[in-house]
């Protein structure tokens, strides 16, 4: 349901996962929309960064020799088939680039909050809310915005400045973490900025357990609801 929300800017951080060049150039992972979603991440940069909000960058780099998984997928040579190590196109889209300030963080695993992740400056710096973007929705964005809650964050989850291969991943993907987004908030770039700002909006928030119960039909009309 929608209801009134304001933040204390003082008291947010926004995190940017995986904007890499992969994910436009790389045939077999791109990102529907993309160029959009790399629009609206500018949007939301530029606001945080007007409004002193910390702003945190990482990027997926796969480096099997040093953390070797199960089952992990790979090439004829051992290599990653996605976001290798020795790959340039796991570098970040420069337009949504970290500027000279910015934190920027190499993961190992699909949530920005595994082991890399420096949790206790969030703490430190008294951050209650983490406003998130990025791709993709049901995968890494998934993970993080789990992981976020766990730790006790609040998510301000930006649904359009978020993409997956096709569409329908991502609606569903951002309707299975609006069921679950307990103490968080689904928003629009343009209601996200005003936050930013310092205004109030009327954000989705999820008012009781999994109360989005969709289907194939009616997915994308709830996800336009939000």
């Amino acid at each position: 349901m929608k209801r009134s929300l304001h933040l204390d800017r003082g008291k947010i951080a926004a995190l940017f996962i995986d904007l890499q060049e992969e994910h436009r150039q790389d045939r077999r992972y791109l990102v529907e929309g993309y160029s959009d979603v790399l629009a609206n991440v500018g949007r939301l940069q530029i606001s945080a960064r007007r409004n002193g909000v910390l702003v945190y960058h990482c990027a997926y780099i796969v480096d099997l020799e040093r953390h070797r998984r199960p089952f992990h997928p790979v090439d004829v040579n051992g290599k990653s088939v996605f976001s290798d190590k020795d790959d340039p196109l796991t570098e970040i889209c420069p337009e949504v680039g970290p500027h000279p300030g910015e934190r920027f963080l190499i993961k190992y695993e699909a949530s920005a909050f595994g082991a890399s992740f420096p949790i206790e400056e969030f703490r430190t710096a008294g951050i209650e809310w983490v406003v998130v973007a990025g791709v993709w929705t049901e995968a890494c964005v998934d993970a993080s915005v789990k992981d976020a809650l766990n730790l006790g964050m609040r998510v301000l989850l930006v649904k359009d400045a978020c993409g997956s291969g096709q569409v329908a991943m991502h609606q569903t993907g951002i309707l299975n973490l609006a069921n679950r987004l307990y103490g968080g908030a689904v928003v629009s770039t343009d209601d996200a900025c005003r936050l930013l700002e310092g205004e109030t909006v009327e954000a989705w928030q999820v008012d009781g357990a999994v109360p989005l119960r969709y289907t194939f039909a009616n997915a994308s009309e709830l996800y336009g609801e939000l």
